[in-house]
């Protein structure tokens, strides 16, 4: 997503140049990791330089951010208006151009020129402060959201990105080290189910290309079509592993079952596969939670998507 306050940094080595860098993204790339952070906040106003002289752009608007990247609001030569997004390069953004290029604007924003090496993109323009979580009616926005999702992860992955058979290998293997990390007797039997769940369905992966968090932050008002898709963090895999992100973004208990059905039925999925998928989505999260913590016991299951696994385990 665009984050939407537009503060720039000041007082510190990232403002030497004329791009400025927003106070958020320079607090969360140092929070990803320091040496990492520091170096692209470090390469990010040179690199913002070389390609908008590169793919002859003007700024025409104060910077932007995502989580880990700078977003500038930019016009092209023939006055055309759109949004050059500087990243690093990691696994999840690996493929985002290859992603976008594949969709050509059906359902996401249109990629009008991308550089490979250093995971650079221009992209249309879409309007950074109308995410489709400002639509009051979370049941109005889940059932747009479905019909994103459909469309998106309809077409066939093309070769390149990371695969879902891959993932859910690793995952499971992980799995005795990571429970024994868990407080609750009941965290890890709900951990060890869900993978129990991944195993099911690990020997049909799925071929198609998934965005893999399209929540209701990642897509924003357009002017080709109302709503667009950002973001994209691509894989190869079965269409089941999409649908967490739309359970859990804006959480109500009582809204879990209802947003699976719509999903399923939308995405024309077998809800007995979308339920073990999206389950290993739980197990994805939990895998990461417990290695993230240091020494053994004491760490807890995010509370909502603990909640999502037992509606599904039907408990």
């Amino acid at each position: 997503m665009y984050c939407a306050r537009r503060r720039p940094a000041t007082g510190g080595p990232y403002d030497r140049r004329v791009i400025e860098i927003p106070r958020e993204l320079v607090a969360s790339l140092l929070s990803y990791g320091e040496e990492s952070g520091r170096a692209l906040l470090a390469a990010l106003p040179g690199r913002a330089e070389e390609f908008l002289a590169r793919w002859g752009l003007r700024v025409d608007g104060p910077p932007l951010c995502g989580r880990v990247s700078l977003v500038l609001p930019v016009a092209r030569a023939d006055g055309t208006r759109a949004m050059l997004k500087l990243q690093g390069r990691d696994e999840e953004t690996e493929g985002e151009w290859l992603a976008l290029r594949t969709w050509a604007g059906d359902g996401a924003a249109l990629l009008l020129d991308h550089d490979a090496e250093t995971g650079t993109l221009l992209l249309e323009r879409v309007a950074p402060g109308r995410h489709l979580s400002s639509v009051a009616d979370s049941r109005a926005a889940t059932r747009i959201l479905a019909g994103l999702l459909a469309r998106l992860s309809a077409v066939p992955a093309p070769e390149g990105l990371r695969r879902l058979s891959d993932i859910a290998e690793r995952m499971t293997a992980r799995v005795p080290e990571a429970v024994e990390r868990l407080a609750l007797d009941g965290e890890r039997r709900l951990l060890l189910d869900c993978a129990a769940a991944v195993r099911e369905v690990a020997g049909e992966p799925g071929d198609r290309l998934l965005h893999w968090d399209l929540h209701f932050d990642n897509v924003l008002a357009g002017q080709r079509e109302p709503w667009l898709v950002i973001d994209p963090k691509p894989l190869a895999g079965d269409p089941g592993f999409e649908l967490m992100p739309a359970l859990w973004n804006r959480f109500g208990h009582g809204e879990v079952r209802w947003r699976f059905d719509l999903l399923t039925e939308v995405l024309g999925l077998d809800r007995e596969r979308a339920r073990a998928w999206t389950l290993g989505r739980v197990l994805q999260n939990g895998l990461w939670r417990c290695e993230d913590a240091e020494g053994p016991g004491g760490v807890r299951l995010d509370r909502a998507q603990a909640a999502i696994a037992r509606v599904l385990l039907g408990r």
